[in-house]
């Protein structure tokens, strides 16, 4: 068994984490006047990424569901950046 999308509601918008046959991809629903709503891919991990490079996207995504301070960090702590991460590995299957 294996969780096919998991959504996470975030400060502004909500994003979307779904499995893809490499790994997981994330994403937001972004609404323009001229395409409409469409998805916006604001990171992609594969199941063989090293644990840095899969940490370093998760506090982007923390970034966007937690929000961020006036240098850019995500308003959160350590083991919030690695909740998220677990939940993106979870829906790739690492």
């Amino acid at each position: 068994m294996f969780i096919k999308s998991i959504v996470i509601e975030g400060v502004e918008e909500d994003v979307k984490i779904s499995h893809t046959e490499m790994g997981a991809e994330v994403t937001i629903e972004r609404f323009t006047r001229r395409a409409g709503k469409h998805d916006v891919c604001i990171a992609s991990i594969a199941r063989d990424e090293d644990r840095e490079s899969r940490f370093a996207k998760a506090k982007a995504v923390a970034a966007v569901i937690l929000g961020t301070d006036r240098h850019g960090r995500p308003l959160g702590t350590n083991s919030m950046i690695h909740e998220v991460m677990t939940e993106m590995e979870r829906v790739a299957g690492c």
